[in-house]
């Protein structure tokens, strides 16, 4: 059984500065869902991935931006231990995902997630 500590989703793992940002939509490639768009660029040594979220104001209302944000980041971090290593992954919510259930949510992310060849 794993730890509980390898279980959290710590703030490292996720991209939290522009230029981080811009360079996965530089180098990046992109899978396009109904719900999501994924961007993922290969980092050398960069070790664990690392995923930053988009939610824009067009998904609607804070309450309804920050759960789609929470349920995004609670999706990867169940499925953090399936992702390859030295990856920068960018995840953006689309206008619909406000709209769906976890389930479709999660389904999209792996679906995207195996396309772009980031799953071990």
């Amino acid at each position: 059984m794993k730890r509980a500590s390898s279980l959290s989703f710590p703030k490292q793992r996720r991209l939290t500065r522009a230029t981080e940002y811009e360079r996965v939509k530089r180098d990046g490639l992109v899978r396009r869902g109904k719900l999501l768009m994924l961007s993922a660029a290969g980092v050398d040594n960069s070790g664990l991935s690392r995923v930053g979220f988009i939610t824009s104001r067009r998904l609607g209302s804070a309450v309804a931006r920050n759960r789609v944000r929470r349920r995004l980041r609670e999706i990867v971090r169940r499925h953090q231990h399936d992702l390859r290593q030295d990856f920068w992954i960018v995840l953006v919510a689309k206008r619909e995902a406000s709209k769906a259930s976890y389930r479709a949510l999660e389904d999209e992310w792996l679906r995207l997630a195996s396309r772009a060849s980031i799953l071990l």
